[in-house]
């Protein structure tokens, strides 16, 4: 589908096909439709991720990392995590002046914050993806039947999601409900007055700049309902079972340490933390506030040089590693001998404690999934 047909660039295409042939996915195309009346509102979702991708010589552009976080920066590190394992590659083929290019433009990365690198012909860049879901009456939409969801309690972590090895192309051809969905996320921008200037300025460039898009994997969080509003809690996973098991991890482990909480309400958290793993249910309600888990959409723009980069306005905070490192030295952070003021010991001792009891709750939860496993 395009506004003039055959004449559109290939990346402001979407291509729409029939699913008939692969059920799955003709399923998913079913349930999406079906949420456009049960969560008609699309919203944004917690700001952009990032994660990183390769040019392929046959086209489009394949991920190569996660992509979850939150700032370029997390992105770059990873960029830089790939090169060394390409590096080491090349030294177990004994290619020497290979694993050099690789551990050089690796060590740029540690010291310049940069989202585009070519590396023996190959060209890397650091990629923005918008997030989004969708809302209905009762809230933010959960897990679809469709999604997959694979691993059992507790071993969420073991799914490695279908994002990396992704192929960012427009022109794959996807089934009507996704195409659809793409034209209306296309089309978003801030309403004047909703976002900062900078922010609703960028989004209105990217609409010429990046026209086209494509919708990576969908991934998931936990939301809470608080004040009338929903706000995640988590970053994203690529299972339902992923998001339940942060959740639990929380209630486990995390809240009664952090949260210093009572016995009494230690006993409760763990009664709904075994409910969530017995049941696989994506909804709790945890002192009075629903927390659910959410789906969410992720949208990559893409123009005629391919999938669009980080946005002057995307928050940036983080330095390069070795720039930070730097920074800390000159600070005296690494300073073994640097003598610890009052304050400084007290706060040292407190983590301590808390270390302690974060490993002792997490090898208490270990234990008694591995009980349960083996009932």
């Amino acid at each position: 589908m395009s506004e003039q047909g055959d004449q559109v660039p290939g990346y402001r295409m979407i291509r729409m096909a029939a699913l008939q042939d692969a059920p799955a996915a003709a399923l998913a195309d079913v349930e999406a439709w079906q949420a456009r009346t049960t969560h008609p509102d699309v919203l944004g979702g917690g700001g952009p991720v990032f994660g990183v991708a390769e040019e392929l010589e046959a086209g489009g552009w394949r991920i190569v990392s996660l992509f979850s976080g939150s700032y370029p920066q997390g992105a770059r590190d990873s960029m830089a995590m790939t090169f060394r394992e390409r590096a080491r590659s090349a030294e177990d083929a004994g290619d020497r002046e290979t694993q050099r290019e690789w551990l050089r433009n690796a060590e740029r990365l540690d010291w310049e914050a940069l989202d585009e690198l070519t590396v023996l012909g190959r060209r890397f860049r650091i990629v923005r993806g918008d997030q989004f879901i969708r809302m209905g009456p009762t809230g933010p939409e959960p897990p679809r039947p469709s999604d997959p969801d694979p691993a059992k309690a507790g071993h969420g972590h073991e799914y490695r999601g279908r994002t990396k090895g992704f192929v960012i192309d427009p022109f794959t051809p996807t089934g009507m409900s996704e195409g659809i969905l793409r034209m209306e996320l296309l089309s978003l921008v801030h309403a004047p007055g909703s976002a900062p200037d900078g922010v609703r300025r960028d989004a209105l460039h990217a609409l010429e700049t990046h026209p086209g898009g494509v919708l990576l994997p969908a991934e998931f969080t936990a939301a809470e309902l608080s004040d009338g509003h929903w706000a995640p809690t988590q970053l994203t996973n690529a299972s339902p079972q992923g998001s339940r098991d942060t959740l639990t991890t929380y209630l486990r482990v995390m809240a009664p340490v952090m949260e210093e909480l009572d016995e009494e309400t230690r006993a409760e958290y763990g009664r709904l933390a075994d409910r969530m793993d017995a049941e696989r249910c994506d909804e709790l309600v945890i002192d009075g506030c629903r927390t659910r888990i959410v789906r969410v959409e992720r949208l990559v723009r893409v123009g005629p040089d391919g999938p669009e980069g980080p946005r002057p306005s995307d928050p940036d905070p983080e330095l390069p590693t070795a720039v930070q490192e730097k920074r800390l030295r000159e600070e005296g952070v690494f300073d073994e001998y640097r003598v610890l003021n009052e304050e400084e010991t007290e706060q040292r001792r407190l983590a301590d404690e808390q270390s302690k009891e974060f490993l002792r709750l997490f090898e208490e939860q270990r234990r008694r999934r591995d009980e349960a496993e083996g009932a």
